[in-house]
Protein backbone atom coordinates (compact mmCIF):
# COMPACT_ATOMS: atom_id res chain seq x y z
CA UNK A 1 0.00 0.00 0.00
CA UNK A 2 1.34 3.60 -1.12
CA UNK A 3 0.24 6.65 0.50
CA UNK A 4 0.14 10.04 -1.62
CA UNK A 5 1.48 13.08 -0.26
CA UNK A 6 -0.75 15.82 0.63
CA UNK A 7 -0.75 18.82 -2.36
CA UNK A 8 0.40 22.49 -1.10
CA UNK A 9 -2.74 23.60 -2.96
CA UNK A 10 -5.78 22.13 -5.21
CA UNK A 11 -5.14 21.96 -9.01
CA UNK A 12 -6.71 24.03 -11.27
CA UNK A 13 -10.87 23.80 -11.43
CA UNK A 14 -11.61 21.26 -13.71
CA UNK A 15 -14.45 21.93 -16.47
CA UNK A 16 -17.49 19.69 -16.28
CA UNK A 17 -18.14 19.86 -19.71
CA UNK A 18 -14.44 19.00 -20.69
CA UNK A 19 -14.21 16.20 -18.58
CA UNK A 20 -17.33 14.72 -20.16
CA UNK A 21 -16.27 15.69 -23.73
CA UNK A 22 -12.99 13.94 -22.99
CA UNK A 23 -14.79 10.80 -21.72
CA UNK A 24 -16.98 10.30 -24.49
CA UNK A 25 -14.49 11.15 -27.24
CA UNK A 26 -12.11 8.46 -25.68
CA UNK A 27 -14.97 5.58 -25.35
CA UNK A 28 -15.98 6.47 -29.04
CA UNK A 29 -12.42 6.53 -30.66
CA UNK A 30 -12.07 3.32 -29.03
CA UNK A 31 -15.55 1.95 -30.43
CA UNK A 32 -14.82 3.20 -33.91
CA UNK A 33 -10.80 2.26 -33.86
CA UNK A 34 -11.86 -1.58 -33.15
CA UNK A 35 -14.79 -1.32 -35.95
CA UNK A 36 -12.32 -0.55 -38.27
CA UNK A 37 -10.12 -3.37 -37.37
CA UNK A 38 -13.08 -5.76 -37.46
CA UNK A 39 -13.87 -4.73 -41.00
CA UNK A 40 -10.28 -4.81 -41.94
CA UNK A 41 -9.98 -8.60 -40.84
CA UNK A 42 -13.44 -9.19 -42.63
CA UNK A 43 -12.84 -7.74 -45.81
CA UNK A 44 -8.63 -8.78 -46.15
CA UNK A 45 -9.81 -12.52 -46.54
CA UNK A 46 -12.08 -11.71 -49.40
CA UNK A 47 -10.03 -9.56 -51.43
CA UNK A 48 -7.17 -11.68 -51.44
CA UNK A 49 -8.94 -14.81 -52.22
CA UNK A 50 -11.41 -12.99 -54.97
CA UNK A 51 -7.88 -11.65 -56.71
CA UNK A 52 -6.00 -14.92 -56.06
CA UNK A 53 -3.51 -13.21 -54.46
CA UNK A 54 -3.64 -15.67 -51.80
CA UNK A 55 -5.51 -18.90 -51.03
CA UNK A 56 -5.19 -20.57 -48.17
CA UNK A 57 -7.28 -22.22 -45.04
CA UNK A 58 -5.18 -20.02 -42.39
CA UNK A 59 -7.03 -16.71 -43.74
CA UNK A 60 -10.24 -18.28 -41.75
CA UNK A 61 -8.21 -17.27 -38.78
CA UNK A 62 -9.02 -13.34 -39.75
CA UNK A 63 -12.49 -14.70 -39.31
CA UNK A 64 -11.77 -16.14 -36.09
CA UNK A 65 -10.14 -13.51 -34.70
CA UNK A 66 -12.59 -10.71 -36.14
CA UNK A 67 -15.66 -12.56 -34.10
CA UNK A 68 -13.51 -12.59 -31.20
CA UNK A 69 -12.79 -9.01 -31.14
CA UNK A 70 -16.32 -7.97 -32.25
CA UNK A 71 -17.56 -10.18 -28.89
CA UNK A 72 -15.54 -8.25 -27.05
CA UNK A 73 -16.63 -4.89 -28.58
CA UNK A 74 -19.92 -5.33 -27.82
CA UNK A 75 -19.22 -4.91 -23.88
CA UNK A 76 -17.73 -1.52 -24.84
CA UNK A 77 -20.72 -0.99 -25.73
CA UNK A 78 -22.36 -1.26 -22.17
CA UNK A 79 -20.15 1.90 -21.33
CA UNK A 80 -22.29 4.25 -23.44
CA UNK A 81 -24.36 4.10 -20.03
CA UNK A 82 -21.69 5.16 -17.92
CA UNK A 83 -21.48 8.56 -19.69
CA UNK A 84 -25.14 9.43 -18.98
CA UNK A 85 -24.45 8.13 -15.35
CA UNK A 86 -21.38 10.55 -15.64
CA UNK A 87 -22.92 13.52 -17.00
CA UNK A 88 -26.23 13.16 -14.38
CA UNK A 89 -23.27 13.03 -11.23
CA UNK A 90 -21.57 15.96 -12.09
CA UNK A 91 -24.53 17.90 -13.05
CA UNK A 92 -25.89 17.23 -9.53
CA UNK A 93 -23.08 17.43 -7.25
CA UNK A 94 -20.24 19.57 -7.23
CA UNK A 95 -16.44 18.69 -7.51
CA UNK A 96 -14.39 19.07 -4.13
CA UNK A 97 -10.17 18.57 -3.68
CA UNK A 98 -9.56 16.13 -1.63
CA UNK A 99 -5.74 16.17 -0.95
CA UNK A 100 -4.82 12.93 -0.50
CA UNK A 101 -5.54 9.51 -2.26
CA UNK A 102 -4.22 5.94 -0.77
CA UNK A 103 -4.53 2.77 -2.73
CA UNK A 104 -4.26 -0.57 -1.94
CA UNK A 105 -1.68 -2.41 -3.74
CA UNK A 106 -4.56 -4.90 -4.89
CA UNK A 107 -6.38 -4.50 -8.05
CA UNK A 108 -9.35 -6.52 -9.06
CA UNK A 109 -9.70 -7.22 -12.76
CA UNK A 110 -12.74 -7.22 -14.71
CA UNK A 111 -14.17 -7.25 -18.94
CA UNK A 112 -15.55 -3.94 -17.55
CA UNK A 113 -12.05 -2.50 -16.24
CA UNK A 114 -9.48 -2.95 -12.98
CA UNK A 115 -11.46 -2.08 -9.59
CA UNK A 116 -8.63 0.08 -7.95
CA UNK A 117 -9.54 -0.01 -4.18
CA UNK A 118 -8.68 3.50 -2.37
CA UNK A 119 -8.78 5.48 0.61
CA UNK A 120 -9.27 9.20 -0.02
CA UNK A 121 -9.24 11.78 2.70
CA UNK A 122 -9.24 15.08 3.10
CA UNK A 123 -12.11 18.30 2.38
CA UNK A 124 -15.26 19.21 3.89
CA UNK A 125 -16.85 15.70 4.15
CA UNK A 126 -14.43 14.24 6.68
CA UNK A 127 -12.58 10.70 6.61
CA UNK A 128 -13.89 8.56 3.75
CA UNK A 129 -14.40 4.60 3.55
CA UNK A 130 -12.55 2.59 1.48
CA UNK A 131 -14.20 2.93 -2.11
CA UNK A 132 -13.61 0.75 -4.93
CA UNK A 133 -12.60 3.15 -8.26
CA UNK A 134 -13.33 1.72 -11.97
CA UNK A 135 -12.39 3.96 -15.24
CA UNK A 136 -15.88 5.53 -16.21
CA UNK A 137 -14.42 4.24 -20.22
CA UNK A 138 -12.38 1.18 -18.94
CA UNK A 139 -8.94 2.13 -19.19
CA UNK A 140 -7.45 -0.38 -17.11
CA UNK A 141 -4.17 2.03 -16.60
CA UNK A 142 -3.82 3.23 -12.76
CA UNK A 143 -3.64 7.15 -12.78
CA UNK A 144 -0.90 8.32 -10.99
CA UNK A 145 -1.73 12.07 -10.87
CA UNK A 146 -3.66 11.22 -8.11
CA UNK A 147 -0.65 11.18 -5.65
CA UNK A 148 -1.23 14.75 -4.94
CA UNK A 149 -4.82 14.48 -4.34
CA UNK A 150 -7.83 14.55 -6.90
CA UNK A 151 -11.13 16.07 -7.43
CA UNK A 152 -14.93 13.86 -6.16
CA UNK A 153 -18.21 14.92 -6.89
CA UNK A 154 -21.19 12.62 -5.08
CA UNK A 155 -22.00 11.30 -1.97
CA UNK A 156 -20.18 8.41 -1.48
CA UNK A 157 -22.81 6.48 1.04
CA UNK A 158 -24.46 6.16 -2.69
CA UNK A 159 -21.38 6.53 -4.88
CA UNK A 160 -19.56 8.92 -6.67
CA UNK A 161 -17.45 10.49 -9.58
CA UNK A 162 -13.54 10.71 -9.32
CA UNK A 163 -11.78 13.32 -11.43
CA UNK A 164 -7.86 13.06 -12.02
CA UNK A 165 -6.22 16.21 -12.28
CA UNK A 166 -4.17 16.98 -15.87
CA UNK A 167 -5.89 14.04 -17.89
CA UNK A 168 -9.20 15.01 -16.26
CA UNK A 169 -9.82 11.35 -16.82
CA UNK A 170 -13.22 9.86 -14.54
CA UNK A 171 -13.96 7.01 -12.27
CA UNK A 172 -16.75 5.84 -10.38
CA UNK A 173 -16.40 5.54 -6.64
CA UNK A 174 -18.33 3.35 -4.25
CA UNK A 175 -18.06 1.81 -0.76
CA UNK A 176 -16.07 -1.08 -1.05
CA UNK A 177 -17.80 -3.14 1.52
CA UNK A 178 -21.33 -3.47 1.23
CA UNK A 179 -22.61 -3.54 4.61
CA UNK A 180 -21.13 0.00 5.76
CA UNK A 181 -22.54 1.19 2.21
CA UNK A 182 -25.80 -0.18 3.30
CA UNK A 183 -25.66 1.43 6.98
CA UNK A 184 -24.40 4.75 5.23
CA UNK A 185 -27.71 5.04 3.08
CA UNK A 186 -29.86 4.24 6.14
CA UNK A 187 -28.38 7.53 7.81
CA UNK A 188 -29.10 9.13 5.05
CA UNK A 189 -31.54 12.15 5.35
CA UNK A 190 -34.44 12.36 2.95
CA UNK A 191 -32.21 15.77 1.15
CA UNK A 192 -29.32 13.71 0.62
CA UNK A 193 -31.65 10.62 -0.56
CA UNK A 194 -32.92 13.24 -2.86
CA UNK A 195 -29.81 14.43 -4.52
CA UNK A 196 -28.63 11.22 -4.87
CA UNK A 197 -32.00 9.86 -7.14
CA UNK A 198 -31.20 13.12 -9.11
CA UNK A 199 -27.97 11.80 -10.05
CA UNK A 200 -29.31 8.23 -10.92
CA UNK A 201 -26.98 6.76 -7.74
CA UNK A 202 -30.55 5.22 -6.60
CA UNK A 203 -33.38 4.04 -8.51
CA UNK A 204 -36.60 6.16 -8.05
CA UNK A 205 -38.62 5.87 -4.98
CA UNK A 206 -42.03 4.87 -5.94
Amino acid sequence: MTDASRATAPPAPVDVDRVLRRATRRLLGDLVLRLVIIAVLVAVPIVLTRTGTWDSPFLGLFAVVAVFLALFTFYRFVFTTRLGKLRAVLRTYPLEFRPRVTKKDADDWSKYGTTFTLKISGGTQGPAPWVRAVNVVGRRRWPKETENGAWVAGDLAFGGILVVPGTEEALFLEIAKQDKAARAREEADPERLARAEQAGLVGKRR
